[in-house]
C-alpha cells in the first residue's frame, strides 16, 4: 500500500505561481510513476503531469511550458510547479501513484487550486 498526502493548493491571481507537493509513504519502492490529475466543475478529469521512476515526464497540452514536475527521492515527495497560472487551471488537483499497472492505484486527498483576481 502507498499513502499520499498533498499540500500546497490555494488562491492565486492569474499569472501567478503555485507549488503542489505529494508526499508518499508505505510501499514506496513499488512506485513506478506519480503525477497529478485535475478536475474542474462540470469537466472531465484531466491528467496534468506525470513523472516516472526513470525520470521521464509527460504533460497535458494545456499546461506544457507552464508546469513542471520533479521528484525528491530523499523526501519521497513529488512536486508540481505551476507557473503563469490561468483561470482555466482552477480545479481540484489530486496526486496519484502507479505501481506499474498503468493506472492510479493510490490517491492523495485532493487540493483546491483557484486562479482568480
Amino acid at each position: 500500500q502507498v499513502q499520499l498526502v498533498e499540500s500546497g493548493g490555494g488562491l492565486v491571481q492569474p499569472g501567478g505561481s503555485l507549488r503542489l507537493s505529494c508526499a508518499a509513504s508505505g510501499s514506496i519502492g513499488s512506485i513506478k510513476a506519480m503525477g497529478w490529475y485535475r478536475q474542474a466543475p462540470e469537466k472531465e478529469r484531466e491528467l496534468v503531469a506525470v513523472v516516472t521512476s526513470g525520470g521521464n515526464t509527460r504533460f497535458a497540452d494545456s499546461v506544457k511550458g507552464r508546469f513542471t514536475i520533479s521528484g525528491d527521492v530523499i523526501r519521497n515527495t513529488v512536486y508540481l510547479y505551476m507557473n503563469r497560472l490561468k483561470p482555466e487551471d482552477t480545479a481540484v488537483y489530486s496526486c496519484y501513484a502507479d505501481r506499474g499497472l498503468g493506472y492510479p492505484q493510490s490517491w492523495g486527498q485532493g487540493t483546491q487550486v483557484t486562479i482568480s483576481s
